[in-house]
């Protein structure tokens, strides 16, 4: 794809909500849908700047396609486990994210994933869809029995801006928090949320929701695993809104499945879009295709700071979301 001569390019690898404001530069977006690899190598080709979605690898392949034009790589998400960092430094490629838009959103999400396992929503919605509520009368007062979450204890795996604004929402059900961290965060351990650090051991048996908010490392590739599980309450509710290799799918069905938990809320998987076998036959489990920041709002503002990130790194300017 021949590059502008006149105009620095911009390429987005999918579209996105908002609008796209960056003046004197060609933007073009490639479409609504996935498209292959081998589609999206040859669209980014001439780029001075990519806007790359979380299911995008931007690896070797991924900067040659895109030429030696290309300035930089703005992520649109907060997770960036998709971008060999090494290989953008080595041909001072600049690598951009969207730290703070994702994070009310997906905060949100958790909370109604949290809210559909313990009162069983889901499942109820689809009893009543189905016509099995007509068929099978007034439900008696021992039936459809969910959990309650009122002063319960919540552990958040990963003590970030998501995982802090999912804290602070348990406030309102006076839950008490726990957090795992590498460190220490005083954000947490003080007023209003006065959490508690755990080691992750201690945290799981003594929590009755386990939020995950890490980032997918070498370190946290399974971190959530059988042995996990099987320190869990039998009560316990487990929700990932992260990314889905943190959880052992295969021994998350098992735990399902044999009561080992009481139920969970996933918004990310394993081998995305792919759904782990077993999963999908489960009532206990709520599943939402990653759509943790889907909120209009929030969304719109990922558009107005990868536009920032790409405007800054066009003018030759440090971006305010640099991540390599």
């Amino acid at each position: 794809m021949e590059h502008d001569k006149v105009n620095p390019v911009v390429s987005v690898t999918r579209q996105i909500p908002g609008e796209i404001q960056l003046p004197g530069v060609q933007v073009r977006t490639q479409g609504e849908d996935l498209a292959e690899r081998e589609q999206t190598l040859t669209f980014i080709s001439g780029s001075d700047v990519v806007v790359s979605m979380y299911t995008d690898r931007v690896d070797e392949a991924f900067l040659k396609a895109a030429g030696p034009n290309l300035k930089g790589v703005c992520n649109f998400a907060v997770g960036h486990d998709n971008i060999d960092l090494a290989a953008c430094a080595s041909r001072q490629v600049i690598v951009t994210n969207t730290p703070h838009a994702v994070t009310e959103g997906t905060a949100d999400m958790v909370w109604a994933l949290l809210l559909a396992v313990t009162r069983r929503v889901v499942e109820a919605d689809r009893f009543v869809r189905t016509g099995e509520f007509a068929r099978h009368g007034n439900l008696g007062m021992a039936e459809f029995l969910g959990q309650d979450l009122t002063g319960r204890t919540l552990l958040i795996v990963g003590a970030g801006r998501i995982g802090y604004a999912t804290a602070l929402r348990s406030i309102g059900w006076g839950m008490h928090v726990l957090y795992v961290a590498r460190r220490r965060h005083w954000s947490f351990e003080l007023a209003p949320l006065a959490a508690t650090r755990v080691t992750l051991e201690e945290g799981l048996e003594q929590a009755d929701v386990v939020s995950v908010h890490t980032p997918l490392t070498t370190d946290t590739r399974h971190l959530i695993d059988e042995a996990a599980f099987k320190r869990m309450k039998e009560t316990a509710i487990l929700i990932n809104t992260a990314r889905g290799p943190v959880v052992d799918e295969k021994a998350l069905v098992l735990a399902l499945r044999e009561g080992w938990i009481f139920g969970a809320g996933l918004d990310v998987f394993e081998q995305e879009p792919q759904v782990q076998a077993g999963l999908m036959e489960l009532d206990n489990v709520v599943l939402t295709p990653h759509v943790g920041s889907g909120a209009r709002r929030y969304r719109e503002e990922m558009t107005a700071m990868v536009c920032e990130n790409a405007r800054a790194i066009l003018q030759g300017v440090e971006p305010l979301n640099r991540i390599g």
